[in-house]
């Protein structure tokens, strides 16, 4: 039994990693994931659980406007065996918004998952790999959906020429001698040249032309910058 499963049903408050808190009705948990339905969104949160930091029963204020929940969850997973892995596989060339670091989501598709990365097409970043350890949450969108409503025959999915690594560290190393941007460049230290990738450690030469050293555990995003 998850340990959560007591909670099913019910409308909770969770804090997850980064001090972000959501309130909303637990429909479905695996063993390491979590489904919240957030009326006031009207979208499915697929959490993993490893950043849960934690969660509570909250109840639905008198005066609060209710919120109907749609009959069907946008990615059905067998109730027996729903993990984080299998949603990602169902949510394979979906249009999803997900979140990972900083202030702000990226939107796009997902085109391949790897042992312990996943590659994103975004409109805006193009090609983003991106470590499973570090997601927060995803959001599903409706299938005719698409990012900034964008025309669907204006918006091919490219596909990387870099060839796919079966893990983040040996994909970050095929990015060596480029200009690459981490963690969506949320600091002027995660943009430069990644000169070098070894012992689970980024070599990056920023723009002052200065030499940093990353522990790739703590790489949560990377794209090229062209």
């Amino acid at each position: 039994m998850n340990e959560f499963s007591d909670l099913m049903g019910k409308n909770i408050e969770i804090e997850i990693s980064g001090g972000n808190f959501y309130t909303g009705n637990l429909v479905d948990c695996g063993l390491d994931i979590i489904v919240l339905y957030v009326g006031r969104t009207g979208n499915f949160y697929y959490i993993p659980s490893i950043h849960i930091q934690r969660m509570k029963e909250t109840q639905i204020e008198e005066n609060s406007t209710y919120y109907e929940q749609p009959s069907e969850k946008p990615l059905e997973t067998d109730p027996q065996a729903i993990s984080f892995r299998r949603m990602l596989n169902n949510a394979k060339g979906r249009f999803v918004e997900v979140f990972v670091t900083g202030n702000k989501s990226i939107h796009g598709y997902l085109t391949s998952i790897m042992n312990d990365y996943f590659v994103f097409y975004s409109p805006v970043y193009k090609t983003v790999y991106i470590s499973m350890n570090h997601v927060k949450w995803l959001i599903p969108y409706p299938e005719n959906a698409t990012p900034y409503s964008l025309d669907p025959q204006s918006l091919p999915v490219h596909q990387t020429k870099i060839p796919l690594a079966r893990s983040f560290d040996e994909q970050c190393k095929k990015l060596e001698n480029q200009l690459v941007i981490i963690d969506g460049g949320d600091s002027i230290e995660k943009i430069g040249h990644l000169q070098k990738v070894m012992n689970r450690r980024l070599t990056l030469i920023t723009a002052e032309r200065e030499t940093l050293y990353r522990n790739l555990e703590h790489v949560k995003t990377i794209y090229l910058a062209n």
